[in-house]
This record gives C-alpha cells, structure tokens and sequence, in this order.
C-alpha cells in the first residue's frame, strides 16, 4: 500500500480517532499527539491493513487502549505521595451534596436561558471550543459570541447568588 492509498483509507475515520482522544485525555493537545501516535501505528501495518474487515474499528480499539495507557501511565506518576505530607483531598459528604445541588442549580438556570446563549455556553465551557468556532457554528462574531457568553455567565452567577443568600440579610 502506498502513501496515498493509506490517506484514502484513514482520512473517512481520522476525526473521529481525534474525538475519541480528546474524549478520554481531555487535552487538545495530547489528544492530537495519540492520533498521531496511532497513524505511526497503523502506518507501520500498512502491509497487512487490507486484511483486517474493519480498519477503522482497529484504529479506534487502538486509540482507546493507547489513551487509557496514557491516563494510567499520568496516575502512576501522579500517585506519588510521601507519607508524612499527605493529607486526604476528599471533600466532606456536605461539601459533595451542596456541590452537587449547586450543579443542579446551575444546569436548571442554564435550561432557562435564551437558546444562543445556552448553545454558547455548552460550546464554551462544557465542549471548550475556541471562540473562533463557536463564531462560525452560531453565525455571529467572536465579539458578540464574547458579550453573548460574559452576559449568559452574569446571569448564571446572579441566579445563584440569589440562590446562596437567600435569607442572609
């Protein structure tokens, strides 16, 4: 198989290794690094791919497998801990629930707003688009995707500052 045969046959299924990256490590970056990875991968087999029944569901297993390697790998040396400086990080059952109810909170108020504003939002701050992006998928500018978003977060902070001093005078 040659170069460009190999860029037919994994350009239908590229984004969507990048997707299933980013999904798992979070990180653009990183999540660009393992599709990378797996491409090096798959292009060292490129002898042999023509015999497998699905090339992409191989490219996928790959990328999770590679993915979870890396979370494991970043946990092992994250889990370092020396004794007599450990402290546990575990917040208390009240600080969960409340944290919990405040989530609550937040997506009933998000629910509540003009639908631009809540498509900004979750592109924002729950997918991380970049604003240029987000311009193009609302079909507006960056400038006012950025007053769209600082006017959806004013309402979403004063909702639940009335929710959190209720009765405190």
């Amino acid at each position: 198989m040659n170069q460009n045969e190999f860029v037919l046959l994994i350009n239908p299924f590229k984004d969507k290794l990048f997707r299933l990256a980013k999904r798992l490590l979070v990180s653009t970056e990183e999540a660009e690094d393992a599709t990378q990875e797996i491409l090096v991968k798959l292009w060292s087999k490129n002898e042999n791919l023509e015999s497998y029944n699905s090339v992409e569901a191989m490219a996928m297993t790959m990328t999770k497998n590679y993915c979870l390697d890396q979370l494991k790998s970043k946990r092992a040396s994250n889990l370092k801990i020396v004794h007599n400086n450990y402290t546990d990080r575990e917040p208390s059952l009240d600080k969960k629930v409340e944290d919990n109810d405040s989530l609550d909170w937040v997506e009933k108020i998000i629910n509540q707003l003009p639908e631009q504003q809540r498509l900004i939002i979750q592109l924002r701050d729950i997918e991380q688009c970049e604003f240029s992006e987000i311009a193009k998928i609302v079909e507006m500018n960056e400038t006012a995707v950025r007053v769209a978003l600082s006017r959806a977060r004013k309402t979403i902070r004063e909702y639940m500052f009335k929710t959190h001093s209720y009765g405190v005078q």
